[in-house]
């Protein structure tokens, strides 16, 4: 049983002691090296992830080679390729462990049958993709928006736990910057 998962669940919606044995069965636990890739660019996604303990990425190789970071994920996140989890094609992106990392795996599978058996897992997952589609949009606003310091400021204030545990290349390829450059704002005091 994956209390971490349930809780989160709990936050958006009620579940009774049944339903939450029933999630239970649909799971997998899985514990992933620092390094190891959930998924990589050409697999087709089977399954979502939910970070219990560590910290994830989603990233793709551009065509110059250079590593392109799209998305983080920590403790109680969802992370996962959805273009290629709905359509079961290959996919463009690679997730890796950041850290030694527990993961729960939902196969597409079993989140339709979940959703099937408990209705308010379908409210749950539009909820949570919902927000997380909502900060991709502010994402984007601020791209074109902000100045480089002031996206690495506003990234700060929003998620000052990433700081310390993404290394400054990740880091810096997921705001657009350069390391080098990232390290140059990083040593102004704001």
């Amino acid at each position: 049983m994956s209390v971490s998962l349930l809780n989160h669940i709990k936050r958006f919606v009620d579940l009774d002691p049944q339903e939450e044995q029933l999630i239970s069965a649909h799971i997998q636990h899985l514990s992933v090296k620092k390094k190891h890739y959930l998924l990589e660019e050409g697999q087709i996604c089977k399954a979502s992830y939910f970070i219990e303990k560590g910290c994830s990425r989603m990233f793709f190789v551009s065509d110059k080679g250079d590593e392109q970071t799209v998305n983080f994920a920590l403790e109680n996140w969802w992370i996962s390729d959805y273009s290629s989890l709905l359509s079961q094609a290959p996919s463009a992106f690679y997730i890796q462990a950041i850290e030694q990392s527990d993961v729960i795996v939902l196969t597409y599978q079993a989140q339709e049958a979940l959703s099937n058996e408990i209705p308010q897992l379908e409210r749950y997952f539009r909820i949570i993709l919902q927000r997380a589609y909502g900060a991709s949009q502010v994402r984007i606003k601020h791209i074109h928006n902000l100045s480089r310091e002031d996206m690495y400021r506003n990234f700060l204030a929003l998620q000052p736990e990433f700081v310390n545990r993404v290394p400054q290349y990740m880091l810096a390829s997921y705001l657009g910057f350069t390391p080098e450059y990232l390290s140059e704002i990083r040593k102004k005091k704001f």
